[in-house]
């Protein structure tokens, strides 16, 4: 059996994950808060991963690095763009996959990739948080619930109500707005994530976008969020089991297939 054994690292601005595969098999993965040291916390996310693996650093092959911290890896051996990665780990879990939605939590990714998971178009909004996960935490904390919350409390909503508001700045001072008007929570959460949704597929129309669609990210986790894209953009979207951890999948599979 080979031994040889590949990381993958996805240092997000959120949330750092980690991949190890062995034979092409993933057999461990971790995820963790970036922090307020991003490098410190890849490094002690590999720590903690050879340690429950008990493993030696020795042991692994090669490593590679993506996200936005890619760069700031200290022990990665390559650097690859966050793109080609979520293509890549996406597609070695979903391979009839056509098209990825990823929201974080500081911007959203539509990717189309072909029959190989090559990328073959993309789009990005990491210049306003009003499409991702930070919309979420600011309503959160308006709200003074958890984001983890968000889910169950959006599942009671009884009226739709609209967030017209186009940058998060507005949209939270509409959110105030509307409690000093009487609405409920639930309904106002269940707003944010239509809002969301309607982002998304306001990025998406613009593309040659096919199905299947596999949704990622650590906002794919929150079923609220998955229903209201479903109903934006009409069409049935997959979750992997853990959302979060494709783009280390990726970078973990890049330096795997470079291992000579």
């Amino acid at each position: 059996m080979n031994k040889e054994i590949f990381v993958g690292v996805d240092l997000g601005s959120r949330m750092a994950k980690i991949v190890f595969l062995q034979n092409e098999q993933i057999i461990f993965s971790d995820v963790a808060d970036t922090g307020v040291n991003p490098q410190k916390t890849s490094i002690k996310l590999l720590e903690n991963s050879i340690k429950e693996l008990n493993l030696e650093k020795s042991e692994i092959t090669k490593v590679y690095s993506t996200g936005y911290g890619r760069n700031i890896v200290p022990f990665s051996d390559k650097k690859i763009a966050e793109i080609s990665c979520h293509a890549k780990g996406v597609s070695y879990l979903f391979p009839d996959t056509r098209t990825v939605i990823d929201i974080g939590g500081q911007d959203s990714k539509i990717i189309l990739i072909n029959e190989s998971g090559k990328v073959i178009d993309f789009a990005m909004n990491d210049k306003c948080a009003a499409g991702t996960g930070r919309f979420l935490e600011v309503t959160a904390n308006i709200l003074e619930v958890t984001v983890n919350d968000l889910q169950e409390l959006a599942s009671r909503a009884k009226e739709e109500i609209d967030i017209n508001s186009t940058c998060v700045v507005f949209a939270e001072s509409e959110i105030i707005g509307l409690i000093a008007a009487g609405k409920q929570p639930a309904e106002i959460i269940n707003s944010v994530h239509k809002s969301i949704a309607k982002r998304i597929r306001n990025m998406i129309s613009t593309m040659h976008w096919q199905e299947p669609v596999v949704f990622t990210g650590g906002v794919a986790a929150n079923n609220a969020m998955k229903i209201s894209i479903e109903n934006a953009v009409k069409t049935k979207i997959t979750v992997p089991e853990n959302s979060f951890i494709t783009g280390a999948l990726g970078a973990a599979l890049f330096a795997y297939e470079n291992k000579n």
